[in-house]
């Protein structure tokens, strides 16, 4: 048995909508048994306030989320990178596995078009979890 805790990184440009709402429900569905991290290429200022309305109405608090660059060290330590619209700028590192999830940028869009994308993402983040072997905890 190893005490090895799966860790992921969720990428896409700004690190505002989409990468903060995957985050947010691995970090809420995994609890302690995953790493979870987040970052951009182009980091905005803020999180996306619709994201952080649409995430709070199913009671994910992702308002301390602040966007970051990502880092070498970051990428090349985690277990999955999920990258989300980066396209070529995301780093790619050997012996790390990458998995490129096609969702809409929800910049600029009010929370209705925001709510079918962020329940994308957690269909998406459940499946990871199932994966990775992390029983979620919600």
């Amino acid at each position: 048995m190893t005490d090895h805790k799966p860790s992921v990184l969720f990428l896409c440009v700004h690190n505002a909508g989409r990468s903060q709402m995957a985050a947010g429900f691995a970090r809420y569905l995994g609890g302690d048994g995953l790493a979870v991290y987040s970052a951009g290429s182009e980091p905005a200022d803020q999180v996306n306030p619709s994201a952080v309305a649409v995430m709070d109405e199913l009671g994910i608090d992702i308002t301390a989320q602040e966007p970051q660059r990502w880092t070498d060290d970051m990428v090349s330590s985690v277990d999955v990178v999920i990258t989300m619209g980066c396209g070529d700028t995301c780093p790619v590192f050997p012996g790390v596995r990458y998995v490129d999830w096609e969702l809409e940028d929800p910049a600029g869009k009010p929370a209705e078009e925001i709510r079918p994308v962020r329940d994308d993402i957690e269909r998406r983040v459940r499946g990871l979890l199932d994966e990775l072997g992390v029983s979620p905890e919600a």
